[in-house]
């Protein structure tokens, strides 16, 4: 067991039970995608836990994320109910969003999960706007940003970054930096570094070991802090390394973009494994007993939910309750 000094008791347990939990909540959603229950497929977050688990252990519960298109790992390590997320991915009426949001679209606005966003670097604004709306009101707010390495050089993202720096507005950007976008590898689609997009904006920009969950928690703890006394915003470039396909389709499609001498070396230092040292063994059993069954439950939760009435797909469109006529017309 490796010990960390001056942690308060219990969060190397804690950031183990997070990694750990989202490490078979995925490998459950692969199995159910593969039994045909979750349609359209997903987008596994398997490899890169640590990054959701560290950023979300310095949180507050006001705080708010916004995810991307793989997102289970940063809605669960925020607080979501498992069986609610696993019953949102089925299409399920019981689900987070009643089935309609989806693997790509999964909120909890009273948890600070302003969504999952299928569109690439699209959260950037949301985030910057919802921690600028929050300030204004009054209240101490930090909103972080989730995004792959694959929106660094998205124009919206950018921008998002400007204004957060020039406003000083409290968020983290944090970027999951897997290597490729797609299959696109890093090195063939953009020019100069991730951190060189922050320090063009004049904001501290770091780059931390995204498989170890607690290097990126005390990373996220300074950015924090900072954020949180009115210094502005941080971006964090973390190293991590996708131990899955981009999407479930590569299962079947069979794509080939990395070697397998690549694939060894990246799964070499596993977040499970890396986060599972500093805990007894027993403790880790306990652990993985309790997921499980927390798990087991929501599979069984998930399958038993009904599917969304047909009759009710104009439901929920608008805020304020107004329905859409169906017919076209208005």
């Amino acid at each position: 067991m490796t010990v960390l000094p001056d942690e308060p008791p219990g969060v190397e347990a804690g950031l183990y039970r997070t990694v750990r939990l989202i490490r078979r909540f995925e490998q459950r959603a692969v199995e159910l995608v593969a039994a045909g229950e979750i349609v359209g497929g997903i987008h596994p977050y398997t490899g890169q836990e640590a990054v959701a688990a560290g950023v979300c252990a310095a949180l507050a519960p006001d705080d708010v994320i916004t995810s991307t298109h793989r997102g289970h790992g940063h809605v669960l390590a925020k607080g979501a109910d498992p069986a609610r997320m696993l019953a949102e991915l089925a299409g399920r009426s019981t689900g987070l969003n009643r089935g309609r949001g989806g693997s790509m679209h999964a909120a909890d606005f009273g948890l600070g999960i302003y969504g999952a966003n299928a569109i690439v670097g699209a959260n950037g604004p949301i985030t910057v706007g919802a921690a600028w709306a929050a300030r204004r009101s009054g209240r101490d707010t930090v909103a972080v940003s989730f995004f792959g390495d694959g929106a660094v050089s998205q124009g919206v993202l950018l921008e998002s970054m400007n204004l957060a720096a020039l406003w000083r507005v409290p968020v983290l950007f944090v970027c999951e930096n897997n290597g490729y976008a797609t299959t696109l590898r890093l090195s063939d689609g953009m020019a100069g570094t991730i951190t060189g997009r922050g320090a063009a904006f004049g904001m501290p920009a770091v780059t931390v070991d995204g498989m170890d969950a607690h290097a990126v928690l005390d990373a996220a703890r300074t950015a924090v802090d900072r954020a949180r006394s009115g210094s502005g915003p941080t971006l964090i470039e973390c190293l991590t390394y996708r131990f899955d396909a981009h999407h479930t389709w590569e299962h079947t499609a069979r794509v080939r973009y990395r070697d397998e001498e690549e694939v060894t070396l990246g799964r070499s230092r596993d977040p499970v494994e890396l986060a599972a040292a500093r805990l007894d063994p027993g403790e880790r059993d306990r652990i993985d007993t309790e997921i499980e069954a927390l798990l087991d439950d929501a599979v069984a939760f998930a399958l038993a939910s009904p599917h969304p009435d047909p009759a009710g797909a104009l439901d929920h469109l608008y805020a304020t309750g107004m329905r859409a006529r169906s017919g076209g017309g208005w």
